[in-house]
């Protein structure tokens, strides 16, 4: 594993796991007896691992969510999905390729899954646009949506995204107003929705695919209008005050379930998604299937009624 797909906080950890398979593999190769040397180890890289994950910080978390060996949409696609058949193109612009969809079945269930989708080594995330979608990004997911409302198949949206891409063109090509169509066209599908940001969930990039009945977060994702990097600018004009601007803006799972903004908290493996793909996945098609269960007994006008409170009962305004 190279250090910089390690985070500062996972060092130690990463290290006494190093020497743990170090023994085990020196273990195996002479007559030695070192199980109980081993045990110990591993009883002691349990413990630092439960105490340094009990206590990150905000910005630690953020961390976590952009870890590099994350699991994208297209992993948990793999992972928890069959007949998958991905489709293409907003029939106006493009295919942005920011963002990955089609029909899918979950146990047999058949769903419409659309997503953020991130790159992994330069190539892809440039091919990505660092999970950045573009209008015609959001124009593909909502023609996505609309066929899945015609063919009575609920939606299911993979948030992970440091937000829409703001360059030059895309302003030119609506991206406003991509992302306010799809929010009013979102409350109204005749369908139930469930949204998990997965990774990372900023400002309107999420929004824009972010409107749904229930809305879950992993353990170790992020969700808030900014990120800790942007806001820090915007107050210090300074990002290097990112660790600040993160406590500020309170983006964590466990924040957001205070608040009521969020459902509920997907607990993620020890040491974060990162660390264990299927598990995840697993997790995941776990609450998938059960919410689905839930939402397909509530019928159309009130699930219709209830996607709307919801979203009318966040913040705070006086008249």
């Amino acid at each position: 594993m190279e250090d910089r797909q390690i985070l500062e906080f996972e060092k130690p950890i990463v290290e006494l796991e190093k020497k743990i398979s170090d023994m085990k593999d020196f273990a195996a190769g002479t007559s030695l007896e070192l199980s109980g040397e081993i045990a110990s180890l591993q009883h002691k890289a349990e413990k630092m691992r439960r105490e340094i994950f009990s206590n990150l910080t905000r910005w630690q978390k953020v961390q976590l969510a952009r870890h590099p060996r994350r699991p994208y949409t297209h992993d948990y696609i793999e992972h928890m999905t069959t007949d998958f058949i991905e489709l293409h193109g907003d029939r106006y612009f493009a295919d942005d390729k920011a963002v990955v969809g089609g029909f899918a079945k979950v146990e047999g269930r058949p769903i419409m899954i659309v997503g953020q989708q991130k790159g992994r080594d330069t190539k892809q995330k440039l091919y990505r646009n660092f999970g950045m979608m573009h209008p015609e990004g959001y124009r593909k997911a909502l023609r996505l949506f609309r066929m899945a409302e015609k063919f009575g198949r609920p939606i299911v949206i993979l948030v992970d995204t440091p937000g829409a891409y703001p360059g030059i063109g895309a302003e030119e090509r609506g991206q406003a107003e991509a992302i306010a169509k799809n929010i009013r066209e979102m409350s109204v599908l005749a369908v139930p929705i469930i949204i998990i940001i997965i990774g990372e969930g900023a400002s309107g990039g999420a929004l824009g695919i972010g409107v749904g009945d229930r809305i879950y977060m992993l353990q170790y994702s992020w969700y808030s209008v900014i990120s800790p990097e942007g806001c820090a600018a915007i107050l210090w004009r300074n990002a290097a005050h990112a660790t600040e601007s993160a406590e500020a803006l309170k983006p964590t799972s466990d924040d957001l379930m205070r608040l009521g903004i969020v459902d509920k908290i997907i607990p993620e493996p020890p040491g974060g998604a990162h660390t264990d793909h299927q598990k995840i996945a697993e997790t995941v098609k776990k609450e998938i299937v059960e919410t689905l269960a839930e939402l397909e007994k509530v019928p159309c006008e009130r699930l219709l009624r209830e996607r709307l409170e919801k979203f009318r009962r966040m913040g705070v305004y006086k008249e």
